[in-house]
This record gives structure tokens, C-alpha cells and sequence, in this order.
């Protein structure tokens, strides 16, 4: 299997780790976010449910600790040439086979980053790591070194994004012809996922949020399938994915003629998406996004029915979460930079008319603003 990267562009990701390893005075990282070492050797799996880290030292020797169903994944997809297995067993204890390793390579009394904010590396691990190090290495959290490297793209990143955003695009195409008055949410939904995976695309880092009546002001996919009304309202949170980077979209559609409540809450969340768009800036905070989205609808009156974000990165994730960091939040003060990947999304869930409101793009920071991935406008469709 080839690398999704050349070789030349892994490594210098991996020189760039190494110089942040040393401004920050650290000896090596542990990694344990899947993200981090698709991202700086093109490893891919999903054996992070199970104890695994990827070592790099800041003198660039590095090195896997997995388990065996992984020892060929990680040969055919990655260029990590030191691939080493713990054994399952009762007594097994991978933490302690870990420090031995590092101990081996010199690293006794070394300081050494941990990705402590990983979903590969659960609390009881955690601990295990930690008791298994204490006395022989200083462990510091550096759970954002890798994180914010990933934060801007590189031309081959952004090629991925895009053949994502276009996948993103013939999903909504299919939801969009298939939702109508006595259309089932299954056959809309296996659509959409059908047309991604049938032109190359991945499946997603989270599911796809279907939900329509009143389970459309609901963010979050939950099990179970409606059938459509006559009168009703089809929210959709999805994204193309193309190589492990998604695109996102996010669009509510009215099933029938929509009462006039709903049409203004479309234009509100129009009007809204057009001022992120235009706050999101290089050299500006992205707190600054959220604060253009509030000033919106909060003077339209839709204050009570709003979320306190709206929006965050992405790039390349994997299971549970597509959500990427930084969030766009008041406050937040990281600055936006160009070629930096962000999904903006205004939802407005009134549950008092029982109404529900969501747009959402994909955008790419460039010198002097935003560029939208997508193809598909912001339009009301209705159906």
C-alpha cells in the first residue's frame, strides 16, 4: 500500500515535531493520538482502542510499541521501520514495557512529552503510565505540540480536503433528490454514505447526524429512522471524507411549505454564516467568529436558541470525533493563519415553535479571508 504522502513530506513533519520538542525542552514524545502518527508516518488503523504509542525522540529516533494485529498495518501503511509487540496477558503490562524500551535507549532522568489528551490512552492507562515512569523520567503534558502542527495544511492536505468537500458535495445531492413526504431517513442516509464510499471516500470519524419532526433540533446522531411527514423538517450534519480529511456541511430541509418562522431563521443563519466567513481572518483571533455569529442572531432575537460554539477544524481525525482542535468559542484566542481548514455552522433550534435551522460549510483561511470548499449554495430547498 503506498504512503498517502511522500516520504520527504513525513519526515520534514517530523523535523518540525523535533524543533517544537526542543523549544519546549523535551527529551521525546509519547503519542498516543492516532492523529499524530497518521499525520507524521502514515499510520493507519483503528488499534488505538487498545494500548499503543509512537515514540519520537528529539534526536529522531523513533519507534512503535503496539500489538500484533497491528504489526502489519503498520508496515504496509506506514514508513516506521521499528515496530515492536506486546503480548496480551493477564500480567501484561505494555506502560512498564514502554519505559524499558526508552530505558534501553538512555532516556533515565530525560523529560519527555506525553500526549495525555489522546482517546488511545484511557484513564486506567493513563495511570499505568504514570506509575510505571515515576522515578524514571519527568512525563510533562504536550498533548497540543503535534495538534497545532497539524493546524495548517500543506498543498497535498489541501487536495484531500477538497476531493472531501466534493464528496460532501454528492451527499447532499442525494439528500436533496431522495427528501420528500414519505421518504425514510434510512434510504436517505444510506445514499448519502453510498455515494462517498463509492468514489473513494472514507467513512467519517463520527456518524452521520440525520434526525427530522422533532428529533431535527437534536446535534447529535442517535440510533432509530423516521419516516417524513407531509409537514416536516430534516436537519443534516455529514461530511465527505476523503483519506481520513473530512469537509463538512450542514443544512436543515423543510418537508412541505415551511411556516414563516422557519424561513426567517434560514435567512438569519445565512446572514450569520456570512459574518463568520467574513470575521474569519489570518492574523485574527477565531473567537472572533463566534462573536460575529452571536451578534447576529442575538439581534434578530434568537440569543435563547443558539449554541455557545460554532464551529472548529478539521483535517484528518479518527474515531470517536471529526471535531478537530481549536473550537470556535468567545474568547478563544488562537489566530487564524492561512491554509488553516475550519467547519462553521449556525444552528438554531427554537424548542418552544419546535423548529429547527442549520447551515454549515467547510472553509479554507487564505491570505486575505476564507475560501468555501463547497460547491452548493445556502439556498432554502424545500421539498
Amino acid at each position: 500500500m503506498p504512503l498517502h504522502f511522500t516520504r520527504d513530506e513525513l519526515a520534514g513533519r517530523r523535523q518540525a515535531t523535533i524543533a517544537a520538542l526542543e523549544a519546549r525542552g523535551l527529551d521525546g514524545l509519547l503519542m498516543f493520538r492516532q492523529e499524530s502518527m497518521y499525520y507524521l508516518t502514515g499510520y493507519d488503523t483503528f488499534g488505538y482502542v487498545f494500548f499503543q504509542c509512537y515514540y519520537l525522540g528529539a534526536d529522531g529516533r523513533q519507534f512503535l510499541l503496539t500489538r500484533a494485529p497491528d504489526l502489519r498495518q503498520a508496515q504496509l501503511t506506514s514508513d516506521i521501520a521499528d515496530i515492536r509487540v506486546w503480548v496480551d496477558g493477564p500480567e501484561a503490562n505494555p506502560s512498564a514495557e514502554l519505559r524499558d524500551m526508552l530505558k534501553a535507549w538512555g532516556l533515565s532522568g530525560k523529560k519527555l512529552g506525553v500526549e495525555w489528551e489522546a482517546y488511545g490512552l484511557t484513564a486506567r492507562n493513563g495511570m499505568r503510565l504514570a506509575a510505571a515512569f515515576d522515578g524514571f523520567a519527568k512525563l510533562v503534558d504536550a498533548s497540543e505540540i503535534v495538534s497545532k502542527q497539524r493546524l495548517v495544511k500543506s498543498p497535498a492536505e489541501i487536495a484531500y480536503v477538497e476531493k472531501a468537500a466534493h464528496l460532501a458535495d454528492l451527499a447532499l445531492d442525494e439528500a436533496h433528490r431522495l427528501a420528500a413526504p414519505g421518504a425514510a431517513e434510512a434510504e436517505i442516509l444510506a445514499a448519502m454514505q453510498s455515494v462517498i464510499i463509492r468514489n473513494d471516500g472514507d467513512d467519517p470519524a463520527n456518524e452521520f447526524i440525520i434526525g427530522s419532526g422533532p428529533e431535527a433540533l437534536l446535534c447529535r446522531y442517535h440510533t432509530g429512522r423516521r419516516v417524513l411527514d407531509a409537514q416536516d423538517q430534516l436537519t443534516l450534519e455529514f461530511a465527505g471524507v476523503f483519506r481520513h480529511y473530512h469537509s463538512a456541511l450542514m443544512r436543515t430541509i423543510p418537508i412541505g411549505k415551511p411556516p414563516a418562522r422557519q424561513v426567517e431563521m434560514h435567512k438569519v443563519a445565512v446572514d450569520a454564516l456570512e459574518a463568520c466567513k467574513a470575521a474569519l481572518k489570518p492574523g485574527r483571533p477565531i473567537g472572533e467568529v463566534f462573536d460575529a455569529h452571536a451578534r447576529v442572531l442575538d439581534q434578530a432575537g434568537y440569543q435563547k436558541h443558539r449554541m455557545n460554539a460554532t464551529g472548529y477544524s478539521l483535517g484528518t481525525t479518527f474515531a470517536p470525533n471529526w471535531m478537530d482542535y481549536p473550537m470556535f468559542y468567545h474568547g478563544n484566542p488562537e489566530v487564524a493563519a492561512p491554509n488553516q481548514v475550519y467547519f462553521i455552522h449556525l444552528i438554531i433550534f427554537d424548542s418552544e415553535a419546535g423548529l429547527a435551522m442549520t447551515s454549515g460549510q467547510t472553509v479554507v483561511v487564505t491570505e486575505t479571508g476564507c475560501r468555501v470548499l463547497s460547491k452548493r449554495g445556502t439556498e432554502l430547498v424545500t421539498r
